[in-house]
């Protein structure tokens, strides 16, 4: 980002430390900021039943923005963002955001790719969950989590993990006993240690280079 347009946005920057299910914002009503995560993750859930029923979506983390429907023109909220795993991220007021937003300069292309990006990877985890194994989709789950976290180790349970692929707790179990066995992961109790990231990456779906070359090209 050119430096003009981050001094105008730095003074309404504000770092927060967020927690491991701590709610940024539930359905209905008005955002008030974005969310940049830098070391944090954090989930969207979106409805899928007419009670109230929701579905997690995709983590967010370094690599984006929480808050899009801001500067895509409906700042009512119909989604639910929960912090999956804890950590910093900066938040923007809905006001400064809009205002660089509307220049039309490098901050609104920069947001607009990073929406690009969020397309490509909903249409390609929508492929890849009806035609590769859950051990892929695992391998593709972690390579892409500590990406996001620029860290080897994660904490995060089986049951959160499988509730994210859309999965039963039991196939998630059975996978991370294997990549344990075979020297990728070790996990003990809700903490995934990354020890081979070159066996992760060979046992995980296409998708996950697909995606991240993605985000890579937002900053392109």
């Amino acid at each position: 980002m050119p430096e003009a347009a981050y001094r105008r946005l730095l003074p309404d920057l504000e770092a927060s430390n967020l927690r491991v299910g701590e709610t940024l914002f539930r359905r209905s009503g008005r955002l008030q900021h974005a969310y940049f995560p830098t070391t944090s993750i954090v989930t969207l859930s979106y409805a899928v039943e007419e009670d109230g029923a929701m579905a997690k979506a995709w983590p967010v983390g370094r690599e984006g923005v929480v808050g899009i429907s801001l500067f895509l023109g409906s700042p009512r909220r119909d989604n639910r963002a929960d912090v999956q795993i804890s950590g910093v991220a900066f938040r923007l007021p809905t006001s400064a955001l809009l205002a660089e937003f509307k220049r039309a300069g490098a901050f609104q292309h920069l947001l607009l790719r990073y929406v690009f990006a969020l397309v490509t990877q909903a249409s390609q985890l929508g492929v890849c969950s009806h035609y590769h194994p859950i051990e892929q989709r695992f391998c593709r789950f972690l390579s892409l989590l500590f990406d996001r976290v620029r860290a080897d180790h994660v904490a995060i349970t089986q049951a959160r993990i499988a509730e994210l692929l859309g999965v039963r707790r039991v196939s998630i179990s059975n996978a991370a006993a294997h990549l344990h066995a075979t020297g990728v992961i070790e996990y003990r109790r809700g903490n995934i240690q990354l020890v081979s990231r070159a066996r992760l990456e060979a046992r995980a779906c296409p998708c996950a280079a697909i995606i991240r070359r993605a985000f890579a090209s937002v900053t392109k």
